[in-house]
């Protein structure tokens, strides 16, 4: 009896386990959307998945950026040339920077769980090019 009790629990258990994902994100000097990019730029996710930032190539690193970030997620201030795994749980859509190339565009999104993603998550208190990048990534994955 006891024997089939936790069998049960390991096995209702399980589908939690096995659903959280890992992705890699490269950060990159030059990828397949320009220069100083996230590879991918674009997540869809389900909360419990982790992203591991990749430091491909020297002096990027993956930081919030406040005015694209759910108010209950703690931020992320990663640091430059080293990998970082972060966990998102809260559901929303996350702006990620490079802090070094921020006002180059180098930026990414991240969305957690289902919603809309438009334009409307863009401040226009962004850098010109952060917007144009932005409104990029909306326009590619829009309905993803």
């Amino acid at each position: 009896m006891r024997t089939t009790f936790f069998t049960a629990t390991l096995l209702a258990l399980l589908p939690g386990i096995a659903l959280s994902e890992t992705y890699e994100v490269k950060m990159l000097n030059r990828g397949e959307t320009g220069s100083m990019v996230y590879e991918p730029d674009f997540l869809a996710l389900q909360p419990g998945d982790t992203i591991r930032f990749i430091a491909t190539h020297p002096s990027h690193n993956a930081v919030s950026i406040p005015e694209i970030w759910p108010e209950a997620a703690p931020q992320v201030k990663g640091q430059i040339n080293k990998e970082i795994e972060v966990p998102f749980e809260a559901l929303g859509i996350y702006g990620i920077k490079c802090s070094p190339h921020y006002t180059m565009g180098m930026v990414m999104l991240v969305q957690v769980g289902d919603g809309d993603l438009d334009e409307s998550i863009i401040a226009t208190s962004l850098p010109d090019m952060v917007q144009e990048r932005l409104t990029d990534i909306v326009e590619r994955n829009r309905g993803s």
